[in-house]
């Protein structure tokens, strides 16, 4: 591994953010999962492209992904795309702000998908996913308004409770 090594750099982007000004246990349960998810998705992504594929974190960073597949058919959590599908449909300016993995991955309409675990914004493309798309879905996730919507008692929370009340 070298170290002019591009991903290095988004992945010391990932590890320098802090939850630590939120209390992470008033968070809506399922979008906190959710949250987590995504994260754990970017770190094995960015990774893979940093380190050999064959690394202990490589390897560590799967298994915890692989006994997250399983975690996400349970409880509310099997309505998460259902729900990032009606925000497109019913609410479009909360959809609209929403962090662009959220809305390529789950949205029925986006062909972005996890593969592997890796995220593959286009199943088409042969080439990297370029570092500065990271950046974006890291700075995305961080962003204060958008950890403020997943308390209990805010936006994105109550939202997804209603859609969630309805199914």
């Amino acid at each position: 591994m070298q170290d002019d090594n591009e991903y290095l750099g988004v992945l010391n982007h990932l590890y320098e953010k802090s939850l630590m000004l939120h209390d992470t246990g008033s968070f809506n349960k399922t979008l906190y999962f959710f949250f987590i998810d995504a994260l754990a998705h970017i770190d094995y992504t960015a990774s893979i492209y940093a380190y050999h594929y064959e690394s202990p974190k490589n390897i560590m960073g799967g298994e915890y992904l692989r006994w997250r597949v399983d975690e996400e058919k349970k409880g509310d959590r099997t309505k998460f795309k259902g729900f990032i599908n009606w925000l497109r449909e019913s609410h479009p300016q909360k959809f609209a702000a929403l962090p662009s993995l959220w809305q390529m991955i789950y949205d029925t309409e986006n062909p972005a998908s996890y593969r592997s675990f890796r995220i593959v914004p286009d199943p088409n493309s042969k080439t990297a996913v370029p570092a500065d798309f990271f950046y974006t879905l890291i700075d995305e996730f961080f962003d204060q308004d958008f950890l403020k919507s997943l308390y209990n008692d805010n936006s994105l929370s109550t939202l997804f409770v209603t859609y969630s009340s309805q199914q």
